[in-house]
């Protein structure tokens, strides 16, 4: 049996004794919290995930539990408290377990339909800002591929509130969240469920001054090798491309960006590390100036196109 399996079944049975026998206080039921969490993960990530989830299930902060170590939890919270405990044991993401994530200073609501927003991702959309800033760009008309959670585009609606936002998605149960999203931010953007690898589908879409996009681009044998958290819970089809198509989104913006995006406009898009060059190479045969960006890990992550005409 998996020790990681063993552990969540340990740590179960103590929560349901726990709950049967003893009240616990705020700082007993934090200090167990922790201590549970420590068998998955290092002390840093533990104490912010327990810091995450007793603010957001029970309004606790950490000073709270330093301030009042005697309060008790009323039975509501400590049942939420517990039920957070044995998913996040189970390598369930945090971010799912809430129902919320943290994407460019706006808390937006995120299930298993939609990928968890990344903080990489947060650079793609400071890349268009600093774009848009700097052209003095006053009313850019935007399309997002492959919107999802609509992270990207409402992030971007927020703080160029004259855009005109399109985003797009293949899932209709991404785009459930996204519309929530949008309506929760105060943001009118343009959403629409279509097939982008179908090039009939384009001719629905009007021209654009700037696209954007962090489409699939994991190479489906990669699976194996990344975090279980990851490919147990998150959308495959918003991850994973086949074997031999790591390109295959760019090829298809590549091509949609040449009938699709207004003179001078420009192409976003975040990028696999190992296939960045590749993919600027393969925009350098058809747009003018391409360039590469560094992600805050100092890892080549973005790429960014321009047809002048």
């Amino acid at each position: 049996m998996h020790v990681c399996f063993i552990r969540y079944q340990v740590a179960k049975i103590t929560i349901e004794k726990l709950t049967m026998f003893a009240k616990m206080t705020t700082k007993e039921h934090y200090r167990f919290f922790l201590q549970q969490l420590q068998t998955i993960y290092n002390l840093n990530e533990a104490t912010v995930m327990t810091d995450w989830v007793f603010e957001s299930l029970a309004g606790i902060e950490r000073f709270d539990v330093i301030k009042n170590p005697e309060l008790p939890l009323s039975a509501t919270k400590e049942e939420a408290l517990n039920n957070a405990l044995t998913a996040l044991l189970q390598h369930k993401p945090l971010q799912y377990v809430l129902g919320e994530a943290w994407f460019y200073n706006m808390k937006l609501k995120v299930n298993e339909q939609v990928l968890i927003p990344r903080p990489e991702t947060e650079e793609l959309v400071q890349e268009v800002l600093t774009h848009v800033t700097t052209n003095q760009i006053a009313a850019p008309t935007i399309l997002d591929i492959g919107t999802g959670s609509g992270c990207i585009a409402i992030a971007l609606k927020k703080n160029i509130p004259a855009a005109i936002v399109t985003a797009i998605d293949i899932s209709g149960e991404a785009l459930l969240v996204a519309k929530e999203n949008a309506i929760n931010q105060d943001t009118a953007i343009l959403f629409f469920q279509t097939d982008f690898l179908n090039e009939v589908k384009w001719t629905a879409l009007p021209t654009f001054d700037i696209i954007i996009s962090n489409p699939p681009y994991i190479p489906i044998n990669e699976k194996e090798k990344m975090d279980t958290n990851v490919t147990t819970f998150e959308p495959h089809q918003a991850l994973f491309v086949p074997e031999n198509a790591s390109l295959l989104f760019y090829e298809k913006i590549a091509t949609f960006g040449k009938t699709h995006l207004n003179p001078n406009g420009k192409i976003f898009m975040e990028t696999h590390e190992d296939y960045t060059q590749e993919s600027a190479d393969l925009f350098s045969l058809f747009y003018n100036e391409v360039a590469i960006k560094k992600d805050i890990f100092g890892k080549e992550r973005i790429v960014v196109a321009e047809i002048s005409r």
